[in-house]
């Protein structure tokens, strides 16, 4: 199942269902807004499926085209969003670059408490104040949560993961070192995050969906050219590890947002990045100096997913950097 959140001028959208191949689209009968699916899932996911599978089939007189440009993120705002680095490769090519101590204990993953009041969606600006911030992006996907019990087992934890997300989280680099030296936690680094135009089931992603990973490539492109393909298969702690870390010790509410991490693999020479950090560090290894610049006004960025048979999963996920106001 496919699903997305039409800009209606209201804080919280109103609830699409998607065609399949993205072209088509219709109002949710069962429920307006993504967070009320997700708060009453196990009574509405099945009448959702029907109206999902009806407008696959054609031949109903409600449904419009489906415009990206239209919608907002998925899950417009979120009670909670965390991150995680779930790909360790990402952590060891920053270690070697700039000979970084890092203190880490074995199987334990890093999760960050993140904003989820400010998700931008797939076709906004996104606006910084100056270049200086040094604005970097960052590839991912991310799961939408049900209700999670304190203490919930990682074989059980997967079944509490309803809706996948595709996602550019933005980083500030001039910020990022100054907060993490100071002990707490980012703020002026990791400002909004962007989402692709639709979430989709677990169903939706097939055989691709296993051992709590999805074996896909994520496609980043920058100003029109190749950036990276890396696959999301190489996660070190599958969904299920994180979610069981996150909710060692609270309860998760319905809505909450756990997202990966960027994407990173050890093939990075033939499979790219999905972040400029790890580009640049990886040049400064190979050439004693970083040479590819951060993100400037004007400049754009796609990031996309197709499942096995070549067909966009979650839309594509394209905007265009600005400056505070909208001015390119």
């Amino acid at each position: 199942m496919k699903l997305a959140t039409l800009r209606d001028g209201s804080r919280d959208g109103r609830l699409l269902v998607v065609s399949r191949d993205l072209s088509r689209a219709r109002f949710a009968d069962t429920v307006s807004t993504m967070q009320g699916a997700i708060e009453r899932w196990s009574e509405l996911e099945a009448a959702l499926q029907v109206e999902y599978q009806a407008l696959n089939a054609g031949g109903q007189t409600d449904t419009f085209a489906f415009e990206p440009a239209q919608v907002m993120a998925p899950l417009p705002r979120a009670y909670q969003f965390v991150d995680a680095s779930a790909f360790l490769n990402h952590g060891d090519i920053m270690e070697r670059a700039y000979n970084l101590s890092v203190k880490r204990e074995s199987g334990i993953p890093v999760l960050v408490q993140r904003q989820g009041d400010d998700f931008l969606g797939p076709r906004d600006n996104y606006p910084f104040p100056v270049e200086q911030d040094n604005c970097d992006f960052e590839g991912e996907i991310a799961v939408v949560l049900d209700d999670v019990p304190m203490g919930v087992d990682a074989s059980r934890a997967e079944k509490h993961i309803k809706l996948f997300l595709l996602l550019n989280d933005v980083s500030m680099r001039a910020h990022l070192f100054r907060e993490l030296s100071m002990g707490f936690g980012f703020i002026n680094a990791k400002p909004a995050t962007a989402f692709a135009p639709v979430a989709v089931t677990p169903d939706e992603l097939g055989d691709a969906w296993r051992d709590g990973r999805v074996h896909l490539d994520m496609q980043v492109s920058r100003n029109g050219e190749w950036f990276g393909n890396p696959s999301g298969g190489e996660m070190d702690f599958s969904f299920g590890e994180l979610i069981s870390h996150l909710a060692y010790n609270r309860n998760l509410g319905a809505g909450t947002v756990l997202a990966t991490g960027t994407f990173s693999n050890r093939n990075y020479s033939e499979v790219g990045s999905a972040c400029l950090a790890e580009r640049r560090a990886i040049e400064m290894i190979e050439h004693g100096e970083s040479s590819t610049e951060f993100m400037r006004f004007g400049e754009t960025l796609r990031f996309e997913m197709c499942g096995r048979d070549g067909q966009s999963l979650f839309g594509a996920l394209e905007h265009r950097m600005v400056a505070t106001g909208g001015k390119p």
